[in-house]
């Protein structure tokens, strides 16, 4: 029997289970997979009109009315080409064309964004399509006359001016679909003939949006993602919202749009749309859902899906700087070497780090440190908080390898410090004090104490203070220094980088 996996047909053995098929696919254990048995699809023309002018496209939502279906059945092709003929305060005028319309001189409230008709000098042969700017009241020949509303991009109002053009008008069409789509877990699913399965959702992502495409990439550096919040109209995941994001690329948020929040309360937040949304400057769009649709569609809070992104991300940090370059190399992007540039030197930085600008540019600048500059660190996973504090302030969050500047070392000193971030250090909330911290643990400074943030490695056991100096109460211990102290110190001095690392390299 034949299915299709990932867009690629397969030919199966009568009966074969859902691990048969998925064999050799992209998939995550315990991740979700969609199956389609069948699906019938209608095309069908909505109420909503493309009106594309010289400044853009606007969004027309039709009302049912008689001026409406005149319009709709009769006018839509007498539309192309027509000008503004004059723009005022209040409204915007198109035209003219010929009509039936009868006459009417009453007088009628028109709201923003209306869409109507009016009778130049009370002749339905100069008729004009009209649309709102603004709240007010007039007599325009034909009564009422509202045919419909603009909906999606009303921020091009005010930029349309006398002569402006409409170039084309369109319906725009839905597709509707009775689907029967199975999502599933269970790899022992047994599958029929012609069966349609999507193990994972692929994004292709915005070059217009580097940050926004990254966060993107570091949600999915495990090769899966977790629907945080789910609705009726998007799929969510905020699983990382202390971040930064500028913003970038905009516009209206069709199906299956890839977005992430750049402003306002959950800055961070990266959305995937079940339905068409309008434009919002505090959403950029990230990237466009090319695979797993149904997997979007049918996932519940809290299931993880598989996650394949176009282009994957093309971060050399971890790597030596012969393997870097090789990787690098295949993406299309020349590595520069620079700090020590052997071939088992460790990439420690990468300017910029931000895959679609590298690819973009064609080349980046990897910094390379002796693999014995790369200390290990183990984190305790008993204070979340400051663990995510730590690793956002670090890199850790998003690299595999980290980095922290010297604030303070002397030869003697019980502790060495590293400068932290003071702003977000104030929300660490002290943990049960220390009874003891032993040479090598790591500590963080809470916001019980002034210099909040700062981050610590013991140098000596002790009873009274911490990594930082501080005392019980203002220490959080995270973990340990896994790595061989004696030579981290080994000529150590303030403002140096040292670097960190989680992983083995």
């Amino acid at each position: 029997m034949k299915v299709i996996v990932n867009g690629n047909e397969k030919t199966l053995k009568k009966g074969a289970t859902l691990k048969t098929a998925i064999a050799g696919e992209p998939y995550g254990k315990d991740t979700l997979i969609a199956i389609h048995l069948s699906e019938e699809k209608l095309v069908q023309e909505t109420s909503d009109f493309e009106i594309l002018t010289n400044r853009g496209t606007l969004v027309m939502h039709l009302n049912d009315t008689p001026e409406a279906r005149m319009w709709q059945s009769l006018l839509t092709d007498r539309m192309d080409g027509i000008t503004s003929r004059w723009v005022t305060h209040d409204l915007i005028a198109f035209g003219s064309f010929p009509t039936e319309l009868v006459v009417d001189r009453s007088e009628n409230l028109y709201k923003v964004n209306d869409v109507f008709f009016s009778l130049g000098g009370f002749d339905n042969k100069t008729t004009y399509l009209m649309i709102a700017k603004d709240n007010h009241k007039g007599s325009y020949g034909a009564g009422k006359a509202v045919i419909g509303r603009i909906t999606v991009g009303r921020h091009l109002l005010p930029l349309l001016k006398e002569s402006d053009q409409i170039l084309d008008v369109r319906p725009m069409m839905s597709e509707i679909s009775n689907e029967n789509v199975i999502v599933t877990k269970d790899l022992g699913y047994k599958l029929d003939e012609g069966y349609r399965i999507e193990t994972m959702v692929t994004i292709d992502l915005d070059d217009k949006s580097p940050m926004s495409a990254e966060h993107i990439l570091v949600l999915s550096s495990k090769g899966y993602m977790k629907a945080t919040d789910v609705t009726g109209s998007y799929l969510a995941c905020s699983e990382d919202m202390d971040v930064e994001i500028p913003s970038e690329d905009t516009g209206v948020r069709d199906q299956g749009c890839v977005a992430v929040r750049c402003d306002g309360v959950g800055t961070g937040r990266l959305y995937i749309l079940k339905d068409r949304r309008q434009q919002s400057v505090s959403h950029n769009i990230a990237g466009q859902v090319t695979n797993g649709s149904a997997i979007v569609k049918y996932a519940k809070k809290d299931d993880i899906f598989t996650i394949k992104t176009n282009p994957p991300r093309t971060l050399a940090v971890g790597m030596t700087q012969k393997d870097g370059a090789e990787f690098l190399k295949t993406a299309g992007i020349e590595a520069v070497r620079t700090g020590d540039t052997s071939d088992d030197a460790i990439i420690v930085e990468q300017t910029p780090e931000q895959t679609v600008t590298a690819l973009k540019e064609g080349k980046v600048e990897v910094f390379g440190v002796s693999k014995d500059r790369v200390f290990k660190i183990k984190l305790n996973g008993k204070d979340p908080r400051t663990e995510h504090y730590f690793r956002k302030v670090t890199g850790l969050s998003h690299k595999p390898i980290g980095s922290m500047k010297v604030q303070f070392t002397f030869e003697g000193l019980p502790m060495v410090t590293f400068y932290g971030d003071e702003m977000k250090g104030k929300d660490l909330v002290p943990q049960d004090p220390f009874k003891k911290v032993k040479r090598g643990d790591i500590g963080v400074t809470n916001q019980a104490r002034p210099y909040h943030g700062l981050l610590g490695i013991r140098l000596q056991d002790s009873k009274e203070h911490g990594p930082t100096g501080e005392e019980p109460y203002g220490t959080n211990i995270i973990g340990r220094f896994e790595d061989d102290l004696d030579r981290l110190m080994k000529d150590l001095n303030d403002d140096d980088i040292v670097y960190i690392r989680e992983v083995d390299l």
